[in-house]
């Protein structure tokens, strides 16, 4: 489908407002040709029949009538037209969003976030001005001219005439100069969401550039990159003057052409056309109707070249907008069945594949058991799959081969929506929301009460720094947690999964990066969650490890070793090196992975594998 095609095809999403606002539209052109006829009889009247005020009263107040209604009908139609766009404006950012979230991490991690963003706020914006305006400019191109033509043509046909062949003139100018304006154009939103993802970059690494003291190199390109910017929007304002300056030059010739005809008539004089066209005789009633007709008839032409901007700004935006919305998942996750299973929770993965691209395997032939009420812990080295397998257990991921299993239920034919109802997922670096601390704690279960809130706190250990803040629960954070330590940030995560009381948790490396204060409590708070619950946990820290039930050793996208950390310890294998690698508590499990690569030397298997890994550069998300 066509970009032109696509937004005409969301004019229903407009609803009823798009049809009010054209139909006001027209009645306000109709109402414009009575507005002539009546202020044409009045000077009529008035200049040649010495008509005193009482005689032309009635058509005065007509006048007066007619000028309140087309203000009301200029009024409404705004109004319209401001609740069609932004109606199109919300479905479709709604729709977007939806499917960005159906798209899931896999597909943002690829795309960079400002060019999105800018998808997201400005493009969608951008459509206002084609929903709004064009659309009722071009109805109305079609509509008015001939309707002014058909009152015209009887009363003076060569004034017709005239205004029927300089008409085309107006759009065969404007298609001939708005396409290169329309490719300026598009070529001009690809530079903004260029510059926008880049300006979101630097933002985002300032403190990065300042401490390596790249920041004023950043702001000359930024200026740079702002300065082209400038200077290929005035490229693409100029065409559009010029535009603008050819319609109004060929509306004002053909308003002149009439009015000469219609002057050299009046006056007796033969008219500069050929003998054999019979000129036909015309009173000063109906030339003067005629005459004010004549731009009326070209307004709506104009206006539709006014407004030809707004058609390529929206273009240009819909294309962006097509891009991310044609997007779809590798695999789509396309299950409708409720979760059958409850509490305890209890997932397999059985010979379960996953590539993120031909000949890059993350997972393979991957076979895995997380009983119900255990805790599993996940380690390996960086690249060994373990992100791989959190995403395909929320949903984020499909696997290419194999299958899991949910008790007995396959996960792909189960709804996603009513799955991730079980779930709670405490990241290694949680989003927290600009607001209060309850609505961050609260966003699994918005319906929570205080009470509810308070005991999850506390269980997550994080009630004592929550109470100590100015307004308790109600304190403000910033966005990304600003004004939080990493540790607090952690526990009002915990406080979530508590809150949400999921059968089936996941911890993705939670406690990474927090100082021994910090661990030691958020390592309590998990101890307690682990309490009538399945959980999976992505391992940093050794002592995570030593808690778990069974790890889970992954190299290269398989379960390597399998065990209790005693059995495991034993063992001499992977696991036993990182540890002897790593040192005793507290070791990080990925530091250890790479110090057991470096002693196991070159020619071991399963070094060369870890090794390759980490030489790729970890997984994709």
């Amino acid at each position: 489908m066509s970009v032109d095609a696509w937004l005409k095809s969301q004019r229903p999403l407009a609803g009823g407002a798009l049809a009010l606002t054209m139909g006001l539209n027209t009645a306000n052109g109709l109402l414009a040709i009575g507005q002539a006829w009546l202020l044409a009889l009045t000077l009529d009247a008035v200049i040649f029949a010495q008509a005193g005020l009482a005689e032309v009263q009635a058509w005065l107040w007509g006048l007066l009538g007619l000028f309140a209604l087309r203000a009301l009908a200029v009024w409404l139609a705004e109004r319209a037209a401001f609740r069609a766009a932004a109606a199109v404006r919300v479905a479709l950012r709604d729709r977007l969003y939806r499917h960005l979230q159906r798209l899931g991490p896999s597909y943002l991690a690829n795309n960079r976030s400002g060019a999105l963003v800018e998808t997201l706020t400005k493009g969608i914006d951008d459509l206002e001005g084609y929903y709004a305006r064009f659309l009722p400019a071009m109805t109305m191109t079609m509509v008015l001219p001939f309707a002014i033509l058909t009152v015209v043509l009887p009363l003076d046909w060569l004034a017709g005439l005239v205004l029927l062949f300089t008409a085309p003139l107006i759009p065969l100018f404007m298609i001939l100069i708005g396409s290169g304006a329309e490719a300026k154009n598009q070529r001009q939103w690809k530079k903004l969401a260029r510059m926008s993802a880049h300006f979101l970059d630097v933002i985002q690494g300032l403190t990065t550039l300042k401490l390596f003291g790249a920041s004023r190199r950043e702001v000359e390109v930024v200026a740079r990159v702002s300065d082209e910017y400038r200077a290929s929007t005035m490229q693409v304002l100029r065409i559009a003057f010029l535009s603008s300056a050819v319609l109004e030059f060929f509306a004002s010739v053909g308003i002149a052409i009439v009015a000469v005809f219609i002057g050299f008539r009046l006056y007796g004089l033969a008219l500069p056309v050929p003998s054999w066209i019979p000129a036909p005789e015309i009173g000063f009633l109906h030339g003067l109707f005629v005459l004010m007709l004549a731009p009326e008839f070209y307004a709506p032409l104009r206006n539709l070249g006014a407004q030809y901007h707004a058609r390529m700004g929206a273009t240009a935006a819909a294309e962006q907008l097509t891009r991310v919305l044609d997007a779809e998942p590798t695999r789509p996750h396309t299950g409708t069945e409720p979760l059958a299973q409850q509490r305890p929770l209890g997932v397999r993965f059985e010979s379960v594949h996953f590539s993120y691209e031909p000949g890059r395997d993350a997972i393979r032939d991957l076979s895995l058991a997380i009983p119900p009420g255990q805790r599993i812990a996940l380690v390996g080295s960086s690249g060994a799959g373990k992100t791989t397998v959190v995403n395909l257990l929320l949903g984020f991921l499909v696997p290419t081969a194999g299958r899991i299993l949910v008790g007995a239920q396959e996960l792909s034919r189960i709804d996603l929506e009513d799955w991730r109802r079980h779930l709670a997922w405490v990241p290694q670096q949680p989003r927290l929301f600009q607001g209060t601390i309850a609505d961050n704690i609260r966003l699994g279960a918005p319906a929570a009460d205080l009470a509810a809130v308070r005991l999850a706190a506390q269980r997550a250990r994080a009630d004592h720094f929550i109470e100590a803040l100015p307004d308790g629960y109600d304190s403000l954070v910033g966005e990304r947690g600003a004004g939080l330590s990493g540790g607090q940030i952690q526990r009002v995560a915990l406080a979530r999964a508590f809150l949400r009381d999921a059968p089936l948790v996941i911890l993705d490396e939670a406690t990474a990066n927090l100082d021994p204060e910090s661990e030691r409590l958020v390592q309590e708070s998990i101890d307690d969650l682990a309490q009538d619950r399945t959980l999976l946990v992505v391992a940093h820290r050794l002592t995570t490890v030593r808690r778990a039930d069974s790890i889970l050793v992954l190299d290269q996208g398989s379960v390597l070793e399998q065990g209790d950390h005693r059995t495991l310890a034993a063992a001499g294998g992977l696991y036993t090196q990182m540890i002897a690698a790593g040192g005793d508590r507290g070791a990080d499990v990925a530091a250890m992975g790479m110090a057991a690569m470096r002693t196991r030397g070159r020619n071991d298997p399963v070094a060369d594998g870890v090794g390759s890994t980490l030489h790729r550069g970890g997984e994709s998300p």
